[in-house]
This record gives structure tokens, C-alpha cells and sequence, in this order.
């Protein structure tokens, strides 16, 4: 979510004299990626749409939770997931925005970076406009929503309550198998000592357990809405 300079091209610490002409365009939801990390604050929302998934970030091995839009990578169902409850990542709001320190980066290749399009992000006096101030909520939350949700997961890990669990489905002899996910443990919940279910419970980790756990049930929601767009397409795709 966050990110230094020397690790995403072009980025830039976002100044009101250098950027003052930087006007900022509406968020295209259309390239939004098949998987998109989420915090806790955002479980119940994204649950009504989509399924919520655990799985290990590449380069450091560490749990982090994500929103599905698609089974693979350059596929993402977004935009027909998310019209029934308009859920929108804080991750997909803050595009081209980062966190560096106590300072805010922009990735000014990004296309949502423009000098004629959309609103300004600094008004004439420097100040920040109003879609500015939005993203400056959204990275707060996120920062915050980031480490909540590693102590949540930290807490389930803790009890061994994460499984692992295999996707595999077949879309009319297409068979797509995902790996290297993970989800909560209804057995292991069921055989919580009391004392730590208590502890789950009063920290609203056992409500946000469930959530994650119960929304695998749009996971065949996906598939139907995958298999619906696959018939409707041309063949030799």
C-alpha cells in the first residue's frame, strides 16, 4: 500500500508548487485487478459482493486479506461485482497515491495524472482541493486499516485458525485451479477454548472471522457471472 521513492517509477513527493497545475481524473474502474488487498474496516462491505481471501505477499511471506474480482490475473469482474453494493477498495481509491513517511508520493505516469483533465488537486493558494482531501482520508485510512488487520490475522494465525484452501473449477472444459489462498477454519473456531473465544469476541475479531469465512459463498456467484461473460464472447477468444 505504501511505497518508497526508488520502488514504483516516477514517483514524486507531492508538492503545491511543482504540482500546482496537477489536475487529478476520475478513477477508472475498468482496469481495477483481479485481487485487491482490503483491510478489516472494509470486510463487510466487500463480503456483500465478493469473495475475501488470506493469502502471503511474495516478496515477505506475510498474510494480508484481499477482495476477488476474478479468478486470474487481467481478468476482473468489478465493475458487474461491485454495482450491487458499490463497494470501491480504499486501495483502488488511492491509485497513483502513496505513502512515504509522514508525506504523500504520486506515481505521475499514472494515467489518472493530468494537466488538462479533471480537478486540480491544489487550489490557487496551495491549498488542497477537495479530491486531494479525499485521498489524504483514504491513505489515513489505510494506514491504519493496514495494521489493524495484521493484528487480526496475527490473532487468528495465533489461534490456528487459518487453513489453506484450493479453488478448482470448471468452465466448460476450461479448469482453473487456485492455489496459495487461504481462509478461516470453521472446525477450529467450533473447538476455541473459551477463554480465547472471548478474547476473539470482545475484540470483534470472531464478527470479522465469520464475515471473511462466510463470504466464500460468492465465490460460485463469481463463476456464474464468469461463465455468463465467457458464453456471451465471441469464439476464438
Amino acid at each position: 500500500m505504501s511505497a518508497a521513492p526508488n520502488s514504483v517509477p516516477n514517483l514524486e513527493l507531492l508538492d503545491p508548487d511543482t504540482h500546482r497545475h496537477l489536475r487529478l481524473r476520475t478513477l477508472r474502474e475498468a482496469v481495477a485487478p483481479h485481487f485487491v488487498q482490503i483491510v478489516l474496516s472494509e470486510f463487510t462491505t466487500a463480503a456483500a459482493c465478493c469473495p475475501i481471501l488470506i493469502t502471503k505477499d511474495s516478496a515477505t511471506g506475510a498474510f494480508y486479506a484481499g477482495a476477488m474480482f476474478g479468478f486470474k490475473p487481467r481478468e476482473s469482474f468489478f465493475d458487474d461485482l461491485t454495482a450491487r453494493g458499490g463497494f470501491k477498495p480504499l486501495a483502488l481509491q488511492r491509485d497513483g497515491f502513496f505513502i512515504d513517511g509522514e508525506q504523500i508520493a504520486i506515481d505521475r505516469s499514472n494515467a489518472r495524472f493530468s494537466e488538462t483533465d479533471g480537478e486540480r488537486l491544489f487550489d490557487d493558494t496551495g491549498q488542497a482541493n477537495s479530491c486531494l482531501r479525499q485521498i489524504q482520508r483514504v491513505l489515513g485510512q489505510l494506514r491504519s486499516g493496514i495494521d489493524a488487520t495484521t493484528t487480526f490475522i496475527g490473532a487468528l494465525a495465533g489461534e490456528k485458525l487459518i487453513e489453506p484452501i484450493d479453488v478448482s473449477l470448471n468452465f466448460g472444459g476450461e479448469m482453473l485451479t487456485l492455489q496459495g489462498l487461504y481462509t478461516v477454519s470453521l472446525d477450529a473456531l467450533r473447538q476455541l477454548e473459551s477463554a480465547a473465544a472471548l478474547r476473539l469476541l470482545r475484540s470483534g475479531y470472531l464478527q470479522h472471522a465469520y464475515i471473511l469465512h462466510g463470504s466464500l459463498q460468492q465465490i460460485p456467484v463469481l463463476a456464474r457471472l464468469r461463465d455468463q461473460v465467457i458464453r456471451k464472447l465471441p469464439t476464438g477468444r
